[in-house]
């Protein structure tokens, strides 16, 4: 077994690595970008290395820097959590070029099935059913249109062949919406996965997503461990999972169980790895395979008992699985929802800012995944996911009591999240009939009705002396110090030399958030930007006739392209914003008048 491992990754992923480590009697080293200095992550660890000066979202993506931080800290494996480096090849490729092990499979199998269109090749040549589509590369609009005119035909998705958690895929219901959708899906692949390869499939238009947990390790044992359902999506992005999945039978799970052990023994995978299909008029379709440990392996563990991530920090170690197929048995229900930092009255708008108070859910069958604490800065460099809140109980009914129950315990202050949404749609018919919510979570409508209470302003909330935090250092030992009540007297400003020693405020006086109206609302002709971001592209000039629902600009935020439209019918009086500009919710856009252009 390893002596020290990395953790190439952040926030709750990095603590569960961490954790199981700890259980293993593995020392853990955190690398952490200028962001995350004083994140839960960092000071969990026994070691921890900054990875440089640069952009927040970058330093992750650093191979040269980890590297450097494996080397000084004498790490003899990599945990690459999931996300950032977790499906890189080539990281993996160098890792065991100088001698390090990555914990995950080896860097061929995650090469085979990195590329979406090299593993639908691989699987319809082993046999596995994929969903109808092409298994090359699509060069260009021009010949994905002919290739749906001769097999697929609409709705088509476009996909990224890199692709892979909602990014680079896009649909196109008809041929009008079909060069956009592959300019999208082609951006976002080469933003996301330094690759604008692009394939095509058929779009099934309300499908079961259905997944099964695969355990590999290096001596030709694979097996299984159920499936989930992560049906309910936003963006194609998950929101909530649950396993077993309500719509397979006995009979179905030992065929797509079948199906995933077969994929996977097809690039001789090692490791954790999940198999992901959709489910549609009992006919389940290979889709993609993830080559990591899912954000929502945490079910599976609950129904299980099986710990996924040390089981596969024991296979990446060269020992051999601990169970067989026979071994493994499903025992109740569990549900996880993905907390966000959305709002999703907004239509699940990034929001990110600072928690205030915070407080988990605990109790039977409760079970938190988290990187934050109070003041804890969800920043739009990253991901908007704020924990996982995970339950287990005796069925799907129980379990889902149990989570509203948990919902509705947790406190995150201060931070717009989707605990209301959360709540809501687990109390639908919808979800007690176990269909996939599409209809809700595409009604505008009904997500208005989420809508967070504005907030009050009052003479307490005002004041900017309730609250202020201090780092300070006596002796040389660092100490968080909070100082509560009226501030000192003024003292005139230090010079330089005697500051060297002052106790900095690590945070500004606490103000109280702008209103929904103020931060979200559109004024009459004033268009405001509904969240805090980079202006990724602008699709309008001043002087131009607009209708309402017209795309004004994209914003890029919280890994997400979020679409900006017009408000109003008229005309584009002012434009406020350019390619690459930052901008902060509340912002005015545009000005857009009634005024007729033949006025």
């Amino acid at each position: 077994m390893f002596s020290k491992v990395l953790i190439a990754n952040r926030g709750e992923i990095a603590l569960r690595v961490i954790r199981a480590c700890e259980e293993l009697g593995i020392a853990t080293v955190a690398v952490y970008s200028e962001l995350d200095r004083d994140a839960p992550h960092v000071l969990r660890a026994d070691e921890a290395f900054l990875l440089g000066p640069g952009p927040a979202a970058e330093s992750y993506l650093n191979v040269e820097r980890i590297l450097d931080a494996v080397q000084r800290s004498g790490a003899e494996a990599v945990h690459p959590g999931y996300g950032f480096l977790a499906e890189n090849a080539a990281f993996a490729a160098e890792l065991e070029r100088h001698g390090v092990t990555f914990i995950g499979p080896s860097a061929s199998a995650i090469e085979a099935m990195g590329s979406k269109t090299r593993a639908r090749e691989l699987m319809a040549a082993a046999g596995v059913p994929i969903v109808p589509g092409t298994t090359e590369p699509v060069e260009s609009v021009a010949d994905a249109r002919r290739i749906i005119a001769e097999s697929i035909g609409y709705p088509v998705a476009v996909k990224a062949a890199g692709g892979g958690g909602g990014k680079g895929f896009r649909v196109a219901l008809s041929d009008a919406e079909l060069e956009a959708a592959f300019e999208g899906a082609a951006r976002e692949g080469e933003k996301f996965f330094s690759d604008a390869t692009v394939y095509l499939e058929r779009y099934l238009p309300d499908p079961r997503h259905v997944e099964v947990q695969i355990l590999a390790d290096k001596h030709g044992n694979v097996i299984h461990l159920g499936e989930r359902d992560c049906s309910l999506q936003r963006r194609h992005q998950k929101l909530i999972e649950e396993a077993p999945a309500p719509a397979v039978s006995a009979e179905l799970r030992a065929r797509i169980g079948k199906i995933g052990t077969d994929a996977a023994a097809a690039v001789s995978y090692s490791g954790a790895g999940t198999i992901e299909g959709l489910l549609q008029d009992g006919e389940y379709y290979f889709l993609e395979m993830n080559t990591r440990v899912q954000v929502e392996h945490c079910v599976t563990e609950m129904v299980t008992g099986i710990d996924i991530v040390k089981e596969g920090i024991r296979v990446a170690a060269g020992e051999p699985l601990r169970y067989r197929q026979e071994d493994v048995v499903l025992r109740g229900h569990a549900i996880e929802c993905r907390i966000n930092a959305e709002d999703a009255s907004k239509n699940f708008a990034p929001a990110p800012g600072r928690i205030g108070a915070y407080r988990e859910p605990s109790g039977p069958g409760v079970r938190v995944d988290s990187g934050v604490g109070p003041g804890s800065e969800i920043s739009p460099m990253y991901d908007p996911m704020v924990a996982k809140l995970i339950v287990w109980d005796a069925d799907r009914e129980q379990a889902t009591r149990r989570m509203v129950r948990a919902l509705r315990e947790y406190q995150i202050g201060e931070l717009k999240t989707l605990l209301p949404f959360h709540e809501a749609i687990l109390q639908t018919r919808q979800w007690a009939d176990a269909e996939t919510c599409r209809d809700l979570i595409e009604d505008r409508t009904w997500l208005k009705t989420l809508a967070f209470p504005k907030a009050e302003r009052t003479a307490e909330t005002d004041d900017p002396r309730l609250e202020q935090q201090y780092t300070v250092e006596v002796s040389g030992k660092r100490f968080e110090v909070r100082v509560i009540g009226d501030p000192p007297v003024a003292a005139p400003a230090p010079s330089p030399s005697a500051a060297q020693g002052a106790a900095l405020p690590r945070s500004t006086p606490r103000r109280p958030q702008r209103s929904a109206a103020s931060t979200n609302g559109h004024g009459g002709d004033t268009l405001t930007s509904p969240l805090q971001g980079t202006v990724f592209k602008v699709l309008v000039e001043a002087g131009a006739a607009v209708e309402e629902g017209t795309l004004i600009c994209v914003i890029e935020a919280m890994k997400m392209e979020n679409e900006i439209t017009a408000h109003k019918t008229g005309v584009i009086a002012e434009l406020s914003v350019n390619v690459g500009a930052a901008v902060q919710a509340g912002d005015i856009l545009a000005v857009i008048t009634s005024a007729q252009l033949d006025q």
